[in-house]
């Protein structure tokens, strides 16, 4: 017995496509400098998009301004893997740049502010 092939959906997705369709079976982003804190931005300068998959166009959308690669995946709702794959697509195909993130400065000036933050909590 056979029956029509039905789209699978969810209630508010609307239909379903698996992450590895997208991303066409890679799991793994292949840059080591793509990190959660990266800065990408559209590189803007007349370079076409050449990918037709709608996630590719909302990432050079929100690229308009600096994201981290973690505020691009949250905003769009993408698991981290996935967005660092589309992001390194997105590179390679000159169409983003990416920066890695600027040092915050002395680590030692970080811990003593944890210091102070516990410190405080302790007091509460």
């Amino acid at each position: 017995m056979s029956y029509p092939r039905e789209p699978w959906y969810e209630e508010d997705a609307g239909p379903l496509v698996r992450l590895y369709a997208i991303t066409r079976g890679r799991g793994r982003a292949v840059r080591p400098e793509l990190n959660v804190a990266t800065l990408v931005i559209d590189a803007g300068d007349g370079a076409v998009l050449r990918r037709t998959e709608p996630e590719y166009a909302a990432i050079v959308h929100l690229c308009r301004t600096p994201q981290s690669v973690a505020e691009v995946a949250a905003q769009l709702g993408l698991p981290l893997t996935m967005t660092k794959v589309l992001v390194g697509d997105l590179i390679d195909d000159g169409r983003l740049v990416c920066r890695p993130e600027r040092p915050t400065g002395d680590a030692n000036s970080d811990l003593g502010l944890l210091h102070a933050v516990l410190n405080g909590i302790r007091a509460i």
